[in-house]
């Protein structure tokens, strides 16, 4: 959308959120043709694609988010303060970034392929881990990362139509290529995470279009004319980059103990297994929470930049709002009337399918717990603060974790249940301590920065007319100043949110 001074208009944080919530949906549910096709080669694949491989895709993701929270952060935020040359300055550093992920993950699919007969798990499956996990993660080294600049391109112009589009056209690739690759070349889990690699290319390239077509607009529209530079630019990306990397690196320490546990259970494959159907069905039932993050970030940081931090306040509460309706409205009887056929379905063994049925129940609950935790760390990126989001991350994943795991593997055995239960159960407990003081540390926060901010007028209609200074981060100090002798323009908010 246009204002009529040509500048594009942000939009609320719900109508941001829609599209990807779409396109999240449609990825993750795109990840049941895997497990789906996974189960037509028994549980020892169920649980390699499902179980084992899920801490580094995890670690795959995190490095991603990571690299695109800081790009898409410092991009929103100079669009928001129309610092042309700085927008330039932080796409040059990112593809710097990027080119440094891929000799990192090629090394850690050459660990995969050749560590997995070393890892303490039953042959069979050893052998399938390591061609899955080996393709998939070395395949991402050169498909994946490359999307991080122009789909942070895309959102920082907040323009998530386009992100949800190139998630499609990946999705839709990825399905041809794994039904040709299974079932007419018969390449087993080899043939699932090579469609999955191929995949990504059509997003990649839809993505590159429609940031190239946003960044020719912009510059134009000639609007971008503060010729304000960073100081530190590569400080300010990695300073948003590694909190994010690691939090949600943190996220594969959690899930790489729960394997470790179980591993070491009677009856280990099938619980891996069974986890492995949980996890698959929290991911996707976890997507519009997820897709609400991922709008969070460039709607906090474009309004952080402008100074309104009341419309932070009630993008916030608004997107929390939703996703607790959609956590006890749609989440809850979906699980309760489709949890137990879609674990049957999905598991070889009536054991794998007895732990699944009682796993699923409890995804209600976690997709609750998460909700304030999901939310809260890309508020603080937008703000330009990403030692919250680490701070609460190892608070959760390594104070929280292993202490509730083990209570509740404990009370499940003292109560003659199995220990899966028990773990899952602890996992909840964690994650909800952790989401409510992330919630209240937000909360401050935001009121804090609002106080420095006095009168309406930092709402004001103009963006372009005079009025107080932004808020920023640190307090009394700007980070991106003006060379001396050229003024700054005082962004202010939209009132319409």
């Amino acid at each position: 959308m246009k204002s009529t001074g040509g500048r594009p208009q942000t939009s609320s944080i719900l109508k941001m959120a829609a599209p990807l919530v779409l396109s999240f949906q449609m990825r993750s549910l795109f990840t049941f043709v895997d497990l789906a096709f996974a189960a037509t080669l028994g549980d020892a694949a169920i649980a390699a694609v499902g179980g084992l491989s899920f801490p580094y895709e995890i670690l795959v993701a995190a490095c991603w988010v990571g690299v695109s929270t800081g790009v898409t952060s410092n991009l929103s935020q100079a669009m928001g303060k129309r610092q042309g040359q700085r927008i330039d300055q932080v796409l040059s550093v990112s593809r710097l970034v990027v080119w440094s992920l891929v000799p990192l993950f090629t090394a850690i699919a050459l660990y995969i392929y050749f560590g997995a007969d070393h890892m303490g798990l039953d042959p069979g499956l050893a052998r399938k881990f390591s061609v899955y996990g080996a393709v998939l993660i070395g395949g991402s080294a050169f498909t994946a990362f490359w999307s991080i600049i122009p789909d942070s391109i895309v959102k920082a112009h907040h323009d998530t139509k386009s992100t949800m589009w190139a998630g499609i056209w990946s999705n839709l690739i990825n399905v041809g290529l794994n039904t040709i690759f299974l079932f007419v070349f018969h390449w087993g889990v080899f043939g699932i995470a090579f469609s999955t690699v191929l995949g990504r290319f059509g997003g990649l390239v839809y993505a590159l279009r429609k940031a190239a077509a946003h960044e020719a607009e912009r510059k134009a529209s000639g609007l971008d004319t503060d010729p304000a530079l960073d100081p530190h630019p590569f400080r300010s990306l990695m300073g948003l980059a590694v909190p994010s990397t690691l939090t949600f690196g943190l996220m594969a320490v959690e899930t790489a103990l729960v394997n470790w546990l179980l591993a070491r259970r009677p009856g280990a494959t099938e619980a891996i297994a069974a986890y492995g159907i949980y996890s698959r069905v929290l991911q996707f039932a976890a997507m519009p929470i997820i897709a609400g993050a991922v709008a969070v970030l460039p709607f906090v940081a474009r309004r952080f930049g402008e100074g309104n931090v009341a419309a932070i306040r009630r993008g916030v509460r608004d997107i929390i709002a939703a996703a607790t309706v959609y956590c006890i409205g749609i989440v809850t009887p979906a699980i309760l009337f489709g949890g137990p056929r879609l674990a049957h379905a999905l598991a070889e063994s009536p054991r794998t399918a007895d732990l699944g049925t009682v796993a699923l129940a409890f995804c209600p609950f976690a997709c609750l717990a998460m909700i304030p935790f999901a939310l809260c760390r890309p508020a603080f990126e937008g703000l330009q603060r990403g030692r919250p989001g680490l701070t609460m991350a190892a608070v959760r994943y390594v104070l929280l974790t292993i202490p509730c795991a083990l209570a509740g593997m404990s009370t499940a055995q003292a109560l003659g249940r199995p220990e899966l239960y028990g773990l899952l159960g602890g996992l909840i407990v964690s994650s909800s301590i952790a989401s409510i003081v992330f919630l209240i540390w937000l909360r401050r926060s935001l009121r804090h920065l609002e106080l420095e901010v006095p009168g309406p007028e930092r709402t004001a209609s103009d963006p372009a007319a005079p009025g107080p200074s932004r808020p920023t981060a640190e307090p009394g100090r700007e980070r991106f100043a003006a060379p001396a002798g050229v003024p700054r323009s005082a962004g202010t908010g939209d009132p319409s949110i």
